[in-house]
């Protein structure tokens, strides 16, 4: 279906796998006429039929790149939603030999922020414009309203301010759940450490759940109560309320739940993994994050654990190391709490991760704006993100969330149950890493004093490493192996 020739569309997209396909629908849906492009060409004419059947929408597809960029009025702009990496290099090799002066491309997807820097240079020396941008929400959030985090550059992202504006997902009391990130490649950086919060919080969700269900024999009924209950308080997310669906889904090839079926060994896509590396290059503490990572690994090892299950149940240690008597009403409060308290640690990390990068690369970014327009749209989304947005309106400045006034409070409140559900775990030998290394976080932080003074000497004594004094300024090293032979003498 092509466009005639006086009616040029407003904007093109390449790249029509079911987040395109939702993406340029969703653009379509807010009257914005939009012109599609895909490698493939069956999955262009399936794009037109869906347009066709969801409301006579104003997408035109195209099958070859050419007559695709030309249909789009100038300055073009080109959202392209494929696969990290070589194909992105492709797709803008493809395109940009027919586009001009001016024109402008749009990474939509999960790519390497670095990738987004390099990028954005060459297209200038075409003359072209470049933003690198984050799109989170699934499918649904595509085609109904995602969360849009775009970087890169400014001239670019007026040219589509309008559209991003109407397309994505709209919060009564704080806007549309976009804002131009910043410079660069923070707007893919911004998105990857988001993805790195999700991991953390599938994690402790998953933890609660094992709780629940391992240690206080909670049906899948009972659980389905539980967090549809957790969904209309401090907890109250989209995570939360998809974990609530999921127990009462039934099994439609056998009896039971699905749940219960569903093979015990998760997938990732990388941006996790990139996150991980990110707060180790940055020296910023993020075990939440790490630990939901490695749990990622180990259950990656299924074959291995079935094997070592066998080998400790032979010698006596069971899979749930003893019965404890719980009361359900007192461990679910408990859960939640320390649920609670673990995911504030989580994007504590999430946050510091951001602003080290920000601090770094010079993007200036605004801590308080990303929690707005991840409020919407997005897999995070949260009430509790009010919360965050209102710390750092309070003090842009903030260090840490855990020392925000009202944060802390509720984390004091909270630390008695979290240290409850975290030795009743490890007494039932149930694991759970991302609340235990939360708990860690918060004590480490909260302490004054700790025991890397001890660490700082072994440095010392075993490779002159110096250190610093308490009571004085100063560097010193210390003769310690030649003190600790005088003195055995």
């Amino acid at each position: 279906m092509a466009t005639p020739a006086s009616n040029l569309t407003r904007i093109g997209l390449a790249g029509l796998a079911v987040m395109g396909q939702n993406l340029a629908l969703n653009i379509a849906e807010k009257g914005f006429p939009i012109s599609v492009y895909n490698r493939s060409t069956n999955k262009v004419d399936e794009t037109v039929e869906r347009a066709k059947n969801e409301g006579n929408l104003p997408l035109f597809g195209f099958h070859d790149p050419e007559s695709f960029v030309r249909s789009i009025q100038k300055p073009r702009v080109i959202i392209m939603l494929v696969k990290a990496g070589a194909p992105v290099d492709q797709t803008i090799k493809t395109l940009s030999v027919y586009m001009e002066k001016g024109d402008c491309i749009i990474d939509g997807g999960n790519e390497w922020y670095e990738n987004t820097e390099r990028r954005e240079a060459a297209m200038a020396e075409l003359g072209l414009l470049y933003l690198g941008m984050g799109v989170s929400g699934g499918e649904e959030g595509a085609r109904h309203g995602p969360s849009m985090m775009p970087g890169g550059s400014y001239e670019a992202y007026k040219y589509v301010e309008d559209i991003l504006l109407k397309v994505s997902a709209q919060v009564p009391d704080s806007g549309p759940c976009v804002t131009y990130i910043g410079k660069g490649g923070s707007g893919n950086f911004v998105k990857m450490v988001h993805n790195g919060i999700e991991y953390g919080d599938m994690q402790l969700i998953a933890e609660a759940y094992d709780v629940l269900k391992s240690v206080g024999k909670l049906s899948n009924e009972e659980l389905h109560q539980v967090f549809a209950e957790w969904n209309k308080g401090e907890l109250l997310s989209f995570l939360i309320e998809i974990t609530a669906d999921i127990f009462t889904i039934k099994d439609d090839k056998a009896d039971g739940y699905l749940v219960d079926k569903v093979l015990d060994k998760t997938g990732m896509k990388g941006t996790g993994k990139w996150t991980v590396q990110q707060a180790a290059d940055l020296s910023i503490a993020a075990p939440t994050i790490e630990a939901s990572l490695d749990s990622r690994f180990l259950s990656g090892l299924k074959e291995e654990r079935t094997e070592a299950a066998k080998i400790f149940k032979a010698a006596g240690i069971n899979d749930i190391l003893a019965d404890q008597a719980v009361d359900k009403k007192t461990l679910i409060d408990d859960v939640r709490k320390a649920l609670y308290a673990s995911k504030i640690c989580s994007y504590a990390q999430g946050m510091n991760l951001i602003r080290a990068k920000s601090i770094e690369k010079g993007w200036d970014l605004n801590l308080g704006e990303l929690a707005r327009i991840w409020k919407g749209g997005c897999i995070i989304r949260a009430i509790f993100l009010d919360r965050i947005k209102k710390a750092y309106d309070r003090n842009p400045d903030l260090a840490n969330l855990l020392v925000d006034p009202e944060f802390a409070k509720e984390i004091i409140e909270r630390q008695s149950a979290w240290r409850r559900v975290v030795c009743l775990a490890i007494n039932s030998g149930i694991s759970t890493p991302g609340m235990s290394v939360s708990l860690a976080y918060f004590d480490s932080y909260r302490r004054g004093r700790l025991p890397a003074n001890l660490v700082q000497a072994q440095r010392d004594y075993f490779g002159a490493h110096t250190y610093e004094r308490i009571d004085m300024p100063g560097s010193f090293h210390t003769e310690w192996f030649k003190l600790a032979n005088q003195s055995k003498m």
